[in-house]
């Protein structure tokens, strides 16, 4: 069975907008669903534990999906959502992977967190894969490879678009664009046209462009571990 980790934000306000934010919903219950049917042992956390804030826009009806509507009928996936552990007191060599949904909350807390980017450098460093959706490969920002070099540096890459921040009107008032610090980390950024699903693989990253792209990144980081399960078995 896949230990997996699955990190959200604490964060949850827009700058100093007085608008609430947090993690987007359909970024959390799709690959939570794509995991939990694959048999995975899931765990969730955040930096400050218990329950992440949620952005409001994911929760409205235009943003709903099938797997968002599955997450409102399951009691045991809210209550598990509602009680996370807090991000400093786990362990990479407790998991087998990590998978980070997204929301703009990320690129406040998460982005910024020490606990995260120690935990992404030691799943590296060990050969786990590392997945993030959205606003969350914005938690890149400050990691490094084993060499020191910036983690996602010559890399092929993806997250949420200038333009897709500049549709929602948040340019100005997110700490930064994902695809520009993506670009300024040495990443080999690439996207497909707005709001399109969109994920790259490379090596042990996998990042998706938007929401649409939450569940493809989930079944791209399974293909991950089944190929890294295959590969330990013919050694």
């Amino acid at each position: 069975m896949q230990k997996i980790l699955m990190v959200l934000t604490s964060h949850d306000m827009l700058g100093d907008t007085g608008a609430k934010t947090g993690f987007w919903l359909e970024e959390f219950a799709s690959p939570y669903y794509v995991f939990m049917d694959a048999g995975a042992d899931l765990t969730l956390a955040s930096p400050l534990g218990e329950m992440p804030p949620l952005d409001p826009k994911s929760d409205e009806p235009a943003a709903q999906t099938n797997a968002t509507r599955r997450f409102k009928k399951d009691i045991t996936a809210q209550d598990a959502l509602a009680h996370t552990e807090k991000l400093q007191e786990l362990d990479a060599d407790d998991f087998d992977a990590v998978f980070y949904p997204g929301g703009h909350g990320p690129l406040w807390d998460l982005a910024e967190d020490p606990s995260s980017i120690a935990l992404i450098e030691a799943m590296v460093e060990q050969g786990k894969p590392v997945a993030a959706v959205c606003h969350a490969p914005g938690v890149l920002k400050h990691v490094k490879a084993v060499n020191r070099t910036p983690l996602v540096q010559g890399k092929k890459v993806t997250g949420f678009t200038n333009t897709e921040e500049e549709a929602v009107g948040l340019s100005a008032i997110v700490p930064f664009l994902v695809e520009d610090m993506l670009k300024q980390n040495g990443g080999n950024y690439s996207k497909k046209a707005d709001w399109q699903p969109y994920v790259l693989s490379d090596g042990l990253l996998i990042t998706g462009q938007n929401p649409q792209s939450s569940e493809l990144a989930a079944k791209e980081l399974l293909k991950l571990l089944a190929r890294q399960s295959r590969s330990d078995i013919n050694d």
